[in-house]
């Protein structure tokens, strides 16, 4: 497992991370989203689906739907688990099947069911740090998601907006 720990300043710095998860993120990913209502979850979704030609206005939170399928220079698919009571809910959108198509797979409140996420994933904690700003916890779990991680943590170097605390 590696883990990154970034300081992120504005909606630049958020778009930063999108756009360097957009293009070293492999097909067949699993990112899980983590933090409070508010803190910028589908934010990072939107901006990662702006660098794979998504259509800005159509991704939305897909907290009353369950899930939203974007197409773009890849697939984009992109669950909600707050309003599920239980894993079966989660289980009956059929998540596996998702879990094995090519693209990217995000998952808002993927911590609530960790149990049915796959083993290989990347985690990512958001904390809010201030009005303007968050603090961004990375856990890839396994391999695959290495060149992810290498690539944000050159963001500091690149981007004022964003700040490597580990």
């Amino acid at each position: 497992m590696r883990e990154l720990l970034l300081k992120v300043f504005g909606i630049d710095g958020t778009d930063s991370i999108g756009r360097a998860l957009a293009e070293s993120l492999p097909d067949n990913s699993i990112v899980s989203l983590e933090g409070t209502l508010g803190v910028g979850k589908t934010r990072l979704v939107q901006c990662v689906a702006r660098y794979l030609d998504v259509e800005n206005d159509i991704v939305t939170s897909p907290t009353f739907v369950l899930l939203h399928e974007y197409e773009g220079s890849r697939l984009i698919y992109h669950f909600d688990l707050y309003r599920l009571s239980n894993e079966n809910e989660f289980k009956q959108l059929d998540p596996d099947d998702y879990f094995e198509r090519n693209g990217i797979t995000f998952i808002e409140w993927g911590d609530k069911f960790p149990q049915i996420l796959p083993n290989e994933k990347l985690q990512i904690q958001i904390e809010i740090t201030g009005e303007e700003s968050r603090l961004f916890h990375f856990n890839a779990i396994g391999n695959k998601y290495n060149k992810a991680i290498e690539m944000l943590s050159s963001l500091p170097s690149k981007d004022n907006h964003v700040v490597k605390l580990q």
